[in-house]
């Protein structure tokens, strides 16, 4: 499967995943709590100039991991076009922007082995209950599916379009959701083959 860690070596890979992860907590809990469109515009500006300082490969390859966004942007900016609430939908918009692409950077900046080590700890309190192993890698599987599932998606719209001429729209949710239950089955038996979870 993929990973969304960036082959780029930036500075904010040498960082702690445990910094990384707790500082995205506490700011995207912010950005919720912020309710001004201007200084939710300087958190973008911030995030933006965040990118920036990876280099130039580093921004081009985070850009192209946030353009699935591009129509839940469309949409609920045209939705509060209509309900003439700019100032609200700009407010929405820059906080949804900016804590998708934190969330972005951290995991372009971060590998999912340290991830899993972060998730492991932090579930060691529910160990009676269930195995910390088991669910730090719940959480880092559906890290990696992100991905595969946005290209996945992406293959099944080509594919629509070299053969009909309507838009697929909903069309396509019943091969995509196919196509991820295969996948899972997939992962389950490699990890049977391996000795399960741990």
């Amino acid at each position: 499967m993929l990973t969304l860690t960036s082959p780029v070596e930036t500075w904010a890979h040498r960082l702690p995943a445990g910094g990384k992860l707790a500082a995205l907590a506490v700011v995207t809990t912010a950005l919720f709590l912020v309710g001004s469109p201007w200084l939710l515009a300087g958190a973008f500006a911030g995030t933006a100039f965040l990118y920036l300082t990876g280099g130039v490969a580093f921004s081009q390859a985070g850009l192209r991991q946030l353009w699935p966004l591009w129509p839940f942007v469309l949409i609920v900016g045209l939705w509060h076009l209509w309900a003439a609430e700019v100032v609200q939908g700009a407010a929405i918009l820059l906080r949804m922007v900016s804590a998708v692409a934190l969330a972005n950077f951290v995991t372009m900046t971060t590998r999912l082995s340290d991830m899993l080590a972060v998730f492991e700890r932090l579930a060691r309190p529910l160990s009676p209950i269930l195995p910390p192993r088991r669910l730090a890698l719940a959480f880092a599987l559906v890290i990696r599916f992100i991905p595969v599932m946005l290209d996945r998606m992406g293959l099944i719209r080509q594919s629509w379009t070299a053969r009909s001429p309507r838009a697929p729209r909903w069309r396509v949710m019943v091969p995509a959701t196919l196509a991820a239950l295969d996948d899972a089955d997939r992962v389950a038996e490699a990890l049977r083959a391996r000795g399960g979870a741990g």
